[in-house]
C-alpha cells in the first residue's frame, strides 16, 4: 500500500498534525510572559519568571536559562506527585537544547556586571493534558512564552516584580520543534498517546525561522537508516513553515 493512502486510527495521514493547534498568549499575570498550547487533546503551558544572579563562571557576560519540566498527575493517570522523573528530565533537555542551538535568547544582552550580575530566565513548563506529544507542545509553548516576556523592573540591582518595563527579551531566532516517528515501518508526525506506546523511534527536530535545522533528539528502541533519517527531517522543515503562520 502507498503510505501516502494510510490513514490513522484516529482519522489522520501520516504527515499530519491533530486539530485543532492552538495558541494563546498572557495567561498569567504573574508571570513576565506566558503561553498556552493545545494539539488535539494535548494542552500544556509555559511560564517565565525573570530574576537577577550572579553568571556562570565559564560565560561570565551572559545570562543563564533555566528549563524545569512538571508532569502534573491531572495531566495523565501516568504522572504521579514526587520528584521530577525521567519524562520530565527528557522533556526539559529537549526544549532546552532546542533554545540554546538555535541561539534563540540573546544572552550577552542580559548581562548587568559581568562577572557579578546577570538576568536569569526560569522557563517552566506544565503538562495540563497529557494526549501524546508533548514534546512539540511544551517547546511550542515555550518558544511564544519567552517571545512575549517583558523584562521586569530592577532597582539596587533587585527585582520589583509585579512592574514590568517595556524591554522585550532580546531574542535572536525563534525556533519550532516537530517530532516524528517510526510505527510499523512508517514514519508519522505528531503522534497521540496511544501511538506512542507503539512506536519504534522517535526523533524531535528543532527549525529555525531560515529553514535551518538546529537541534535534534532521539528516542526509542529502535534504530532509524539515514533514509529515514532524512526524509524525518525533510517533514520536519516542511511542517515547520505550517506551524509558523499559528505564531504569527
Amino acid at each position: 500500500m502507498n503510505p501516502t493512502n494510510i490513514i490513522r486510527l484516529d482519522g489522520r495521514s501520516l504527515e499530519e498534525y491533530r486539530k485543532p493547534v492552538k495558541i494563546e498568549t498572557n495567561i498569567s499575570n504573574m508571570a513576565e510572559g506566558s503561553a498556552k498550547v493545545t494539539i488535539g487533546d494535548t494542552v500544556v503551558i509555559a511560564g517565565v519568571k525573570m530574576d537577577v544572579g550572579e553568571p556562570y563562571p565559564d560565560s561570565p557576560d551572559e545570562g543563564v536559562l533555566i528549563v524545569t519540566v512538571e508532569l502534573l498527575p491531572l495531566s495523565s493517570p501516568d504522572f504521579l506527585p514526587g520528584p521530577p522523573r525521567e519524562q520530565a528530565t527528557e522533556l526539559a533537555r529537549i526544549v532546552d537544547r532546542g533554545i540554546r542551538e538555535s541561539q534563540m535568547i540573546d544572552t550577552k544582552k542580559l548581562c548587568i556586571k559581568e562577572g557579578e550580575l546577570v538576568w536569569a530566565i526560569f522557563l517552566d513548563i506544565y503538562t495540563i493534558n497529557d494526549d501524546g506529544n508533548l514534546i512539540d507542545a511544551a517547546a511550542l509553548a515555550s518558544v511564544i512564552a519567552l517571545s512575549n516576556t517583558m523584562l521586569p523592573k530592577l532597582e539596587k540591582d533587585k527585582v520589583k516584580y509585579g512592574e514590568l518595563t517595556k524591554t522585550k527579551l532580546p531574542l535572536k531566532s525563534l525556533p519550532i520543534t516537530c517530532t516524528l516517528a517510526k510505527l510499523d515501518g512508517n514514519i508519522i508526525i505528531d503522534p497521540n498517546r496511544e501511538e506512542e506506546s507503539l512506536i519504534e523511534a522517535r526523533l524531535s527536530i528543532a527549525v529555525n525561522e531560515k529553514g535551518e535545522m538546529n537541534a535534534m533528539q532521539f528516542g526509542g528502541n529502535s534504530a532509524l537508516t539515514v533514509e529515514e533519517i532524512m526524509k524525518m527531517v525533510d517533514i520536519a522543515i516542511d511542517k515547520n513553515k505550517e506551524l509558523r503562520k499559528l505564531v504569527k
